[in-house]
């Protein structure tokens, strides 16, 4: 069984947040875990999808969005394909994949919108099987760090979902 962790990360923070995923997605054989910028235009030949980005603006980011972190909060990396871009390019499957979607945001203040919310609804559009809860982790301020225990809990989030989709994967 093969799995695809693709992520965009300006600080850092959901490039850990996608390292615990692999992590807890492990038990399922070989996981690839990419940036948005590096990641494949088609995911056939793969048996489950986990996308994630930070939240910026209520929603997955934009050019802008991202524009605007390094910006004013220098933010150490700038991707040049966020999720939302390479979900826009993404071919759609031959058939269902598993899906599963992430986000980072801050903690506080609790805002409303969610990057992984908006990207469920983009892989269901592609065909995608979406049925597992998408998840959000915590940061601390817009920079982060994450707060203690998310990598945990992202490990054991994706560990919980091999579980449950192991008679369908």
């Amino acid at each position: 069984m093969r799995a695809l962790v693709v992520y965009e990360s300006l600080w850092g923070n959901t490039e850990k947040v996608a390292q615990a995923i692999a992590a807890g997605l492990a038990d399922l054989g070989s996981v690839d875990v990419m940036t948005s910028d590096a990641a494949p235009g088609a995911v056939d030949g793969y048996d489950l999808v986990a996308v994630g980005g930070p939240t910026h603006a209520f929603s997955m980011t934009r050019a802008s969005t991202r524009a605007d972190a390094v910006a004013s909060r220098h933010a150490p990396h700038e991707p040049t394909r966020g999720i939302r871009e390479w979900l826009g390019e993404l071919a759609r499957p031959a058939t269902a994949i598993p899906a599963l979607e992430f986000d980072t945001r801050v903690d506080k203040p609790r805002l409303p919108g969610s990057a992984a919310k908006t990207a469920k609804h983009e892989l269901r559009s592609l065909g995608f099987d979406t049925s597992a809860k998408q998840e959000s982790f915590r940061v601390h301020g817009y920079e982060g760090p994450l707060l203690d225990g998310e990598e945990d809990r992202a490990r054991v989030w994706a560990e919980g979902i091999v579980a449950s989709l192991g008679h369908t994967v």
